[in-house]
């Protein structure tokens, strides 16, 4: 295991175990804060300027200022400089109000190994359930005082789902509306494969996170002979699709091979897909961790 790595605006690298906030930072108490998490390949973060393009808009829907973007690239180089090429890494930008005296806010990058169950579920596929969000598919873009698709700090809900799911016996959630739409998962966005289209939810309509990847997906769907669209799915469609993901910045692509239950048949359109988005998916999956 890589030792994990942390740099902070105005302090450079620090060591692991050094404190980094304050204890009135906002980012704490209050969960005010926004981060990014970028997939480190080859030692060099894959889509980081569309990363950063989204860390700004979130930054503009909560009023949070952040420091110039080149200061920014320079956390992430400094935190990042010498990691080992062959290792994947989790990048991980994130800024907070800073603390409640209202000093400035608080910016520092990590830097960690990617974890072996997120490359585990690369080969073996993600089982998940459906939760649901409690709320219709468009409420959340109908509130104009509530910022949506933003990748808050505030991480309570999909922390419980989490939970949730452990408790469930499943690797992951779907969340579902109140009017019977799919959404997104805590930390991850549904794409789907049918009729020959890649699809993935509107981000826009619905006020889920736009995902980076997903983004990416669905830009290059023509390069292994699928359409692309955004549209809105109900549960019972994906149990006819022909293919189901969750996508993500760290995981990447990880197939479902279970749908509330009901299990799913592996989909010819993964190796393909994940081949596209170029994350190592191993031949053998690492083992899980003894129980014990």
């Amino acid at each position: 295991m890589v030792t994990s790595r942390i740099a902070v605006l105005g302090r450079g690298t620090v060591s692991a175990g050094e404190p980094v906030l304050r204890g009135d930072d906002l980012g704490v108490l209050r969960g005010d804060g926004l981060f990014e998490t970028m997939h480190l390949r080859d030692g060099r973060p894959w889509l980081r300027d569309e990363h950063l393009a989204r860390l700004t808009r979130s930054a503009d829907a909560i009023e949070l200022t952040l420091p110039p973007r080149a200061v920014l690239v320079g956390l992430l180089d400094a935190v990042r400089a010498g990691w080992p090429t062959e290792v994947e890494g989790a990048l991980r930008l994130v800024c907070t109000r800073g603390p409640e005296d209202g000093g400035p806010p608080t910016v520092y990058a990590t830097l960690t190994e990617v974890a072996a169950a997120s490359r585990r579920a690369r080969a073996t596929g993600i089982t998940i359930a459906t939760l649901p969000y409690g709320v219709p598919a468009e409420a959340r873009i109908a509130l104009d005082w509530l910022p949506a698709g933003v990748k808050s700090t505030s991480y309570a809900v999909s922390t419980a789902a989490r939970r949730w799911a452990r408790r469930a016996g499943v690797d992951d959630v779907l969340w579902v509306s109140s009017d019977g739409y799919a959404l997104e998962g805590p930390s991850a966005n549904l794409v789907w494969v049918t009729d020959g289209t890649l699809c993935t939810v509107p981000a826009a309509r619905t006020g889920i996170l736009p995902g980076t990847t997903a983004a990416w997906l669905l830009a290059h769907a023509a390069d292994v002979g699928l359409d692309a669209a955004e549209r809105m799915v109900t549960p019972a469609e994906l149990h006819e699709a022909d293919g189901v993901w969750l996508s993500s910045s760290v995981r990447g692509l990880a197939e479902v091979t279970a749908l509330d239950g009901r299990p799913r048949s592996r989909s010819p359109h993964t190796a393909p897909l994940q081949k596209l988005v170029g994350f190592p998916v191993p031949e053998q999956p690492d083992p899980a961790p003894d129980a014990g």
